[in-house]
């Protein structure tokens, strides 16, 4: 690294350290956004993925569980029972429910399902159990320590006083989470003890999935079948659709913040040392030379920014978890890697721009 670039950068040292703590913040709601972003990409499909079935029936026209709707009654299990190729078909019920305790309201997705083929229940317990009669509940781990619930604890769906029997992970899909209940519950919470949102149907081994599947549409028309992989993908798609275009506006707000704050500071650098420029231009440093000193001082910047993001990120994160355990953030050396990549290219970018003064200045101004 050239000397003469850290000296220009280190001569104005509050402009420096001003200048770095933007490019951090930049850089941090950078690295702030993806660990959101994998945090809810899991947590909004845990359920789906940790409750790995062969296949998943659902009403016509649904194709995922999180923002489309489904309505089976229980005859259609019955009927797809006595399809040769199934071993079984678990019903579930999902509703949107008010969950209180004291004076806390709070809107739950409340999962009903059979205790006795575990399928549809919670994908992973911290503490407690699974429900085994209808006055138990499992709740989410977060939306436990937003709330204050503990194992032990009673709270009311509408006139119902449940017991908390289990705490759950893998269940917060950041807006909104999980809670389990037996299905028979589920349904007298809605009022309608024979409807169901979908069957989760295990194939009889050696059987083909596909066939079943075909049989399945054949024996009750009018449903969608769909295997376990395109079911997952489908949520997927939903979630993404849904998370993905407030994610990368503001990411690019972010990025287009840092550019133009590496462009400021590089340009003004150059304002400032414009006689320094005409008497290097004039004893005849090639242009690659003041070039480089512009892209050294860009990258160094943006490396100094990435330091100061990455030791803040995890104490903020964990700060934010404290104070509102819904958000739930999960990081990797992957994510770092992306952040850093384009830190570089947007200092690059800056110093491409920047540069464009130094060509504007003319030796002949070393004599003005």
């Amino acid at each position: 690294m050239n000397m003469y670039s850290i000296r220009i950068l280190t001569n104005q040292p509050l402009r420096l350290t001003l200048t770095v703590g933007g490019v951090a913040l930049c850089i941090l709601l950078m690295f702030f956004l993806l660990s959101v972003y994998r945090g809810v990409a899991d947590g909004s499909v845990e359920y789906i993925r940790r409750n790995k079935v062969d296949l998943w029936v659902l009403q016509c026209n649904a194709s995922n569980i999180l923002r489309g709707s489904s309505l089976l009654s229980t005859a259609h299990g019955y009927v797809i029972r006595q399809i040769p190729s199934v071993q079984s078909a678990s019903a579930v019920l999902l509703s949107l429910s008010a969950i209180k305790k004291d004076n806390h309201v709070a809107t739950v997705y409340l999962a009903g399902y059979n205790p006795e083929t575990g399928h549809g229940g919670p994908p992973h317990l911290v503490e407690g159990r699974s429900v085994l009669n209808d006055n138990e509940i499992v709740i989410d781990k977060s939306f436990a320590s937003k709330f204050r619930f503990k194992l032990g604890d009673s709270i009311k769906i509408q006139d119902d006083t449940l017991q908390i029997v289990g705490i759950s992970t893998g269940t917060n899909a950041f807006v909104i989470q999980y809670a389990f209940v037996t299905l028979k519950r589920a349904q007298s919470l809605i009022g309608f003890p024979n409807i169901v949102t979908c069957y989760l149907v295990k194939v009889k081994q050696g059987k083909d999935i596909s066939k079943v599947s075909a049989e399945i549409r054949e024996e009750v028309p009018g449903l969608e079948v769909f295997d376990h992989a395109t079911f997952l993908q489908n949520n997927i798609h939903e979630m993404q659709s849904g998370f993905l275009p407030f994610i990368y506006t503001i990411a690019a707000i972010g990025i287009i913040v840092l550019t133009a704050i590496l462009s400021l500071l590089l340009s003004v650098n150059i304002l400032e040392r414009r006689k320094d420029f005409a008497v290097l231009k004039i004893i005849g440093s090639p242009k690659r030379f003041l070039s480089n000193l512009i892209i050294e001082q860009a990258i160094m910047i943006s490396f100094l920014g990435s330091v100061v993001a990455l030791i803040l990120f995890f104490p903020m994160v964990a700060l934010i978890e404290k104070i509102s355990p819904e958000v739930s953030t999960k990081s990797s050396a992957e994510h770092i890697v992306i952040v850093m990549s384009i830190a570089v290219m947007m200092s690059l970018i800056s110093s491409f721009i920047s540069v464009q003064r130094i060509r504007r200045i003319y030796p002949l101004e070393v004599f003005s």
